[in-house]
């Protein structure tokens, strides 16, 4: 398998601490603002997130799941069945300020559709989305992230795989570029 290293230790750690400062800067101690990990990939993003932002700041972060997979527009359009993640939101979202995670920002349909199957769990005041990576020239969608970790040139036929170490027996944290038919 042909891989191109994006991000790996310690620039994964670096880029995570400075999207961290970013988030402090304009949310202080979170004391109105909450975390969603976007299902399934971007909820380990989150946890990372919720962990540094927990060592800088004396604050407990609320942090939910959410999944957005009967949201999406594409949802009847596939070939097999579609297995819907956990939705895990044990607190109000009702005039919270919400900062979406997810991993990969590729088309931006994952985030319309998170936008909408968040809206079963209140209206919040302020909405931000957080990518550790943006693929850029793929939108298709005129949304784009508040915060990023890093913008790639990628090809259609490109993959971007962020991998966390314990989750499938990643060694490290690390962020490849990879062809879509070796995925």
């Amino acid at each position: 398998m042909q891989k191109r290293l994006l991000l790996g230790h310690p620039q994964l750690a670096i880029t995570i601490g400075r999207l961290c400062q970013q988030l402090i800067e304009n949310h202080q101690n979170f004391n109105n603002t909450v975390l969603l990990g976007l299902q399934p990939r971007g909820i380990f993003l989150a946890r990372k997130i919720k962990e540094r932002l927990s060592e800088l700041i004396d604050t407990e972060v609320s942090l939910g799941y959410l999944d957005a997979t009967f949201f999406r527009d594409d949802f009847r359009r596939r070939d097999s069945p579609v297995r819907a993640n956990e939705t895990k939101i044990d607190f109000l979202i009702e005039g919270k300020k919400v900062i979406l995670v997810d991993d990969v920002f590729y088309t931006g349909r994952s985030v319309r559709a998170a936008l909408d199957a968040m809206n079963a769990f209140g209206r919040p005041e302020k909405v931000e989305l957080l990518s550790l990576v943006v693929r850029k020239y793929a939108k298709h969608v005129p949304i784009f992230p508040d915060y990023v970790g890093k913008e790639v040139n990628t090809l259609d036929s490109q993959k971007v795989l962020v991998e966390w170490k314990g989750e499938n027996d990643a060694p490290e944290d690390t962020v490849w570029l990879i062809n879509k038919e070796e995925a």
